[in-house]
């Protein structure tokens, strides 16, 4: 009989013809796995690219020759092993699907890899972590976190769906084959066959982000209905449960956690998570509901499916023929004079020239209108006759005129970027022109350009929102396009994409502003509820016993702090928590007996503990001995001395002495407050609410980053990721039922669509199809 050894754990299978799985499981996530590798291999191949292309450009912009080296080093070892790579990403996607029903590893995450190795009896080998793995580690789960934020409800429903083809519970994110997490570890563990340095790595992994991850929802959407298709949990949806609103009465001197209600009728189309862990109570969204939130940062991309192209051009173009017909019987005895139509390659050849004048030179056209009057004018000149742009030609100059408009009013004409936004006219008339789907494709390349140049202006933005060093980037985007741009679009896809470099740089540094911000806000949080449980401990303690007024203050105050620090540093459930209570009792004690003894153990502990709150020297003794005595305020022989403490104490900063400032009681929240209010208390973190600023209707765009439901405070952040200030939740639900705030959804969060969205109301209404069209309607009336 053999020798007993340590529990070895069952090889896990790393391939799913191996796996030895029923058949119509292996047949579904064979399809699933078809189904990912297709969509992002494309994206992939993109990264690799640009990947060669950015250690050329590191190594030909170092500044000594010992950098240079080592990049061209790097780049040589990545062109040899580079096609090593995607293999070996799809294979390890494969082994984190076939492992589906095996046992999870000890530790698989978003930073680390699932290589599963043989136990190990005992500790084994102890080892401090390298540094270099922890960072590899941190950057994935930061971009796996960003991903799941975007897709947490089509990840719920996968969840549910793999539970079903793992004959096991449902998977969470970190579990989830397929999910963000298991590309990371996908991409980290493939990563390792480029053998490239860790600094190389962590540069491709941003380049993995962007070129991959950042259309990844769009893959775990269509990797849901295809497992729907495939009859794993047919049918699976998500319904949220609707409350009828039961508006509660506010009680003005109650205690500082708000009464809990029934929601209202502002969160009726929310969908509501209850799986638990971090995001539980918040809200979860569907890509196609309307309502939902905008939580992304300026130029992030916007999680909105187009509609059919097809469908919305002729939409558009049956809008256009209305609005002709009706010009025409308003002017019905005019007779059209005879003319020469302009052909649009004409058209887009003249347009050439004016975009290669500058808008500072002298007589040059400022607005499309000045365009089309300069264009006819140099027609007529030439032709000697009157001459008249084609009806499609002219529809267009009409289209982009007025979306040019509506941008206006939503623009700052002493915003830097301004200028930019006149510049791009010309350019993305030549765009318009040749390429219809301008107007009815939301991520056209020129439309998205437009859209980053234009919020760089927008009036929602305050002085300090925009970050002057951005404004440089923008410029060299935009005199590319007007340099560059002679009928291939790519030209606004490069500047795009040189944009974004600078925009995802912008937004994680207003990420971890953001996050600082954040914490500390989550430590008032623990300091104030640790100072109510003080005060309430020390409430019991005392009970109704008779204290001498000033030792009362001073136990409600200095020692208050000494309490509240105790719980914040070890808890409640600490040695010293207990020690620190039991001493509390004994000066209680102390101060109501008038045959206490003098107690030097206590008088020197109480010294101690009320020096780690700041009270130091004659102070802290002053103190300690007033707290071990029983003497009556009357009794007390010094009286200057004893108000001269009570002067230093009320002149002393306690802990947490912002927090404890008393607001003024308000009256009763109305039912529309109230269901404001509960729609506050379930919106996602990263939800952008817009305050009205002035009487003229004035707006500032503010983040809501984080908010208790214990102290009721909120935390609001700038674009930039800077504090701007704390409310609390009454007050914004208060605001936002009397229209001095707005939530910001995300079909009207970016400032084209919005501009594009108002045109199409005008059209609407034009032809008396204002009112049928509630879609267009609620376009139009989107918070400026």
């Amino acid at each position: 009989m053999p020798a007993s050894s340590p529990p070895v754990e069952p090889a896990v299978p790393r391939s799913l013809a191996v796996a030895g799985l029923p058949q119509r499981v292996r047949k579904a996530l064979e399809a699933a796995l078809t189904l990912v590798t297709d969509e992002i291999e494309p994206h992939l191949g993109s990264m690799l690219n640009e990947f060669e292309e950015e250690l050329f450009r590191l190594a030909d912009q170092a500044r000594n020759p010992g950098t240079e080296s080592g990049y061209m080093q790097t780049l040589r070892t990545f062109r040899l092993n580079r096609s090593d790579l995607i293999p070996r990403f799809i294979l390890e996607l494969e082994a984190a699907v076939a492992a589906i029903r095996s046992p999870p590893p000890a530790t698989a995450h978003a930073g680390g890899t699932t290589r599963n190795l043989p136990a190990q009896s005992g500790f084994g080998k102890l080892s401090l972590v390298d540094e270099s793995v922890m960072d590899e580690g941190m950057v994935m789960r930061e971009i796996a976190g960003r991903q799941e934020a975007r897709a947490n409800l089509a990840l719920h429903l996968l969840g549910q769906r793999f539970g079903v083809l793992a004959a096991s519970p449902a998977f969470d994110t970190e579990r989830l084959p397929l999910g963000p997490q298991s590309l990371c570890r996908a991409m980290r563990g493939a990563a390792q066959a480029l053998d490239i340095e860790h600094d190389s790595r962590l540069l491709l992994y941003r380049i993995f982000d962007r070129h991959v991850m950042t259309h990844y929802w769009r893959v775990l959407d269509r990797l849901d209905e295809l497992l729907d298709r495939e009859g794993v949990l047919a049918g699976l949806t998500y319904v949220p449960v609707r409350i009828r609103p039961s508006p509660q009465r506010q009680e003005a001197a109650t205690s500082t956690a708000p009464t809990d209600a029934t929601r209202g009728p502002g969160a009726a189309t929310m969908r509501t998570s209850r799986s638990g862990g971090a995001s539980s109570g918040r809200a979860v969204y569907h890509v196609s509901d309307p309502q939902r939130p905008h939580t992304g940062w300026m130029g992030e991309p916007i999680e909105e499916l187009d509609d059919d192209e097809k469908v919305a051009s002729e939409q558009l173009q049956q809008l256009l023929t209305s609005r002709r017909e009706l010009l025409g019987k308003l002017r019905p005895g005019k007779q059209p004079r005879p003319s020469a139509v302009i052909g649009s390659e004409d058209v887009f050849a003249a347009l050439a020239h004016l975009q290669a004048q500058p808008l500072s030179v002298a007589g040059a056209p400022q607005t499309l209108a000045d365009v089309k009057q300069t264009l006819l004018a140099q027609a007529r000149q030439r032709r000697g006759t009157h001459a008249e742009l084609s009806p499609r030609d002219n529809d267009t100059f009409e289209l982009l005129g007025m979306l040019f408009g509506n941008l206006d009013e939503e623009i700052r004409a002493d915003a830097p970027a301004a200028a930019l936004v006149k510049r791009l006219q010309v350019p993305l008339l030549r765009v318009a022109l040749s390429d219809s789907g301008f107007f009815v494709r939301s991520r056209h390349p020129a439309r998205q350009l437009l859209n980053t140049v234009a919020e760089s202006a927008a009036k929602w933005l305050d002085d300090a929102d925009f970050d002057p060093q951005f404004l440089a980037p923008l410029q060299k985007a935009v005199n590319h396009v007007v340099e560059k741009y002679d009928g291939d679009v790519e030209v606004f896809s490069t500047s795009n994409e040189q944009l974004q470099t600078h925009l995802q740089a912008q937004v994680r540094k207003a990420e971890l502003l953001e996050k600082r911000h954040t914490e500390a806000a989550r430590g008032k949080e623990k300091l104030e509820v640790a100072k109510l449980r003080a005060a309430e401990v020390m409430s019991g303690v005392i009970g109704d016993q008779r204290l001498p007024r000033f030792s009362r203050a001073l136990l409600n105050q200095a020692w208050a702090d000494v309490l509240t620090l105790t719980l914040l540093r070890q808890g409640e459930d600490s040695e010293g928590w207990n020690k620190q209570l039991d001493l509390t009792r004994r000066i209680v004690e102390a101060c109501s007996r008038d045959d206490a003894l003098r107690d030097p153990e206590l008088v020197a502990h109480i010294e101690a503990s009320l020096a780690q709150v700041g009270y130091h020297g004659e102070e802290a003794s002053v103190i300690a001995q007033r707290l071990t005595s029983s003497r009556s305020d009357e009794e007390e022989g010094d009286t200057a001395s004893r108000t001269e403490l009570a002067m230093k104490l009320k002149a002393r900063t306690r802990l947490g002495e912002d927090s404890d400032r008393k607001k003024k009681p308000l009256p009763p929240r109305t039912p529309e407050e109230q269901a404001r209010y509960e729609q506050l208390k379930v919106l996602p973190f990263g939800t952008w609410i817009e305050f009205v600023t002035n009487q003229q209707g004035d707006v500032v765009r503010r983040r809501l980053s984080w908010f208790s439901p214990l102290t009721d405070n909120a935390l609001f952040v700038n674009q930039r990721g800077q504090r701007v200030g704390e409310q609390s939740l009454d007050s914004v639900a208060r605001m936002l039922a009397s229209g001095q705030a707005r939530i910001v959804i995300a079909g009207h969060a970016r400032l084209v669509d919005r501009a594009w969205q108002a045109a199409m109301h005008a059209l609407r209404s034009f032809a008396g199809l204002g009112d049928k069209d509630p879609e267009g309607a609620e376009g139009a009336g989107a918070p400026a």
